[in-house]
């Protein structure tokens, strides 16, 4: 059959080189019977070496014209359930039943991985680990230490509940269509439980208002804060006696803040609205 051509509207761009595939599945290095979760298998690169591994793979696909693709190269296959979805929208631990929990591997596109990427995290509870090939500047943004420009809201999020390795850049040759970009294979393991130690949900809200504007100070991005922050920040004496009670200097900027203080001023906040 014809292979469907890459969509620039989707972001795709399919792995081609077989080295970086065998070096991809090495890294997460499946055990016989497990299942893994493959986020856009495009044309299968990954998908056959995963299955050759002796895996159980549960194949996110969104585009509708691979599917069919899919579905005849692993005819057959009991081992393989392909899902026609956005991994957006999945339920991932409803997904892989019968098994409790599965890892992740995937080739994102550029264009939705943050956001995928925070999906996963929020369904942590059956996704142990990530092996996700990223564009490279993203995952530099997942690794920068505290005071770095790069450093940003996805950074404390999966700083919080992830631990993060990159582990090796792929070239833009190994992809067609080639990129314009070099892209890095990156490991994320859960946490047993979340680095912050507060509400999640809050401790969320408040890494966002404090990253809103980057250029602007802590203190001016959490007096520009969403109305139901603001009610909170109000309850706590505003955001001075906030950042006061956190031992938070009001003149610093979020990517300077660390992860524990984060969860300072998240923890003050949860204090005043108990």
């Amino acid at each position: 059959m014809n292979i469907p051509r890459a969509k620039k509207r989707l972001g795709q761009n399919f792995l081609v080189d077989e080295r970086y595939a065998r070096r991809i599945v090495d890294a997460l290095s499946p055990r016989v019977g497990e299942t893994v979760i493959e986020i856009g298998p495009g044309h299968g690169a990954l998908t056959g070496l995963l299955l050759e591994g002796g895996a159980r793979v549960v194949a996110v696909e969104f585009d509708h014209e691979l599917v069919p693709l899919l579905r005849e190269r692993y005819a057959g296959r009991g081992d393989l359930t392909l899902v026609e979805a956005d991994a957006l929208g999945v339920d991932f631990c409803s997904a892989v039943a019968p098994a409790a929990a599965a890892r992740v591997v995937a080739n994102l596109p550029y264009n939705i991985s943050t956001a995928i990427l925070q999906r996963l995290v929020e369904q942590r509870r059956c996704l142990p680990e990530l092996l996700l090939m990223l564009q490279r500047e993203v995952v530099e943004r997942l690794t920068a230490p505290v005071g770095s420009a790069e450093r940003g809201y996805l950074t404390v999020l999966v700083e919080a509940f992830c631990e993060t390795e990159a582990l090796f850049d792929v070239p833009p040759g190994a992809f067609r269509p080639v990129p314009k970009v070099w892209s890095t294979v990156a490991r994320l393991r859960m946490r047993e439980s979340p680095a912050a130690g507060v509400e999640e949900g809050l401790f969320l809200r408040v890494v966002s208002a404090g990253f809103a504007q980057k250029r602007k100070t802590i203190h001016n991005n959490l007096r520009s804060a969403p109305a139901a922050l603001q009610a909170l920040v109000g309850e706590a004496g505003g955001p001075h006696a906030l950042l006061e009670a956190a031992g938070v200097d009001p003149r610093r900027r979020a990517e300077a803040l660390t992860l524990a203080e984060w969860a300072g001023l998240a923890r003050v906040l949860e204090r005043r609205g108990s």
